[in-house]
């Protein structure tokens, strides 16, 4: 009987896994034109993430994340934080800008256009999304006795990653190019004696498929 019980568990988790473990990636691009945004080598690119004061933040992670992915011998990447940090407070979640009139004002303070000659940073790119969950179900209960224990049931949930991309160019001040990424996917949490997880890697899913396409953004002279 644990035999064919156990059998039916792993024929149950084969066909989970091989169904719903996967996320589902798109993007959409819009560029004013085909041409490449082009570097020298001595120009780097920020990554910011879109944070309003008090109650909202795009996930320092995710910027982490697609900021690895860029960062390459050809496109350099100044870490986000040493950014804000050398350019303090006017990057601040109250002061930052959220669109290119803001930006344009900004550059205008002299040591805000010091700071940024001085790390030779040519094109920000700013981050605004995030992942969430929903559409959950089922459920799993675990208990503890004299005989042993265990946990039983199943229980399911969607999750969506969804991030906005805009490459701004620090000395023209005009806008290159917008990217949006939608990943999702099901995750399931199966109750067989021992908790058993099977996660849907949507936000590793849409780090990479924003970060590789926002490389190919670049050409480096």
């Amino acid at each position: 009987m644990k035999a064919k019980l156990n059998s039916f568990i792993g024929s149950f988790l084969c066909i989970i896994f091989l169904s719903g473990c996967t996320a589902v990636t798109t993007i959409d691009e819009y560029r004013p034109t085909n041409e490449s945004i082009r570097l020298d080598k001595t120009e780097k690119v920020v990554i910011l993430g879109r944070r309003d004061a008090g109650h909202y933040e795009t996930d320092s992670e995710f910027i982490d994340c697609v900021s690895k992915k860029i960062n390459t011998a050809n496109v350099r990447v100044v870490a986000e934080q040493t950014f804000i940090d050398s350019i303090y407070p006017w990057f601040e979640p109250r002061t930052a800008p959220k669109g290119l009139p803001r930006l344009k004002r900004l550059m205008q303070e002299k040591v805000v256009r010091e700071r940024v000659t001085q790390q030779n940073i040519r094109y920000l790119v700013w981050l605004d999304g995030s992942t969430e969950t929903m559409g959950q179900g089922g459920s799993i209960s675990c208990a503890v006795g004299p005989a042993g224990g265990g946990c039983f049931g199943f229980a399911q949930w969607d999750k969506i990653s969804t991030y906005d991309a805009t490459v701004w160019d620090l000395v023209e001040l005009t806008e290159k190019g917008r990217l949006r990424v939608d990943s999702e996917g099901t995750s399931y949490l199966i109750g067989a004696v021992a908790p058993i997880p099977l996660l849907t890697p949507v936000k590793s899913d849409a780090c990479g498929s924003l970060g590789n396409q926002l490389k190919k953004f670049f050409t480096v002279d």
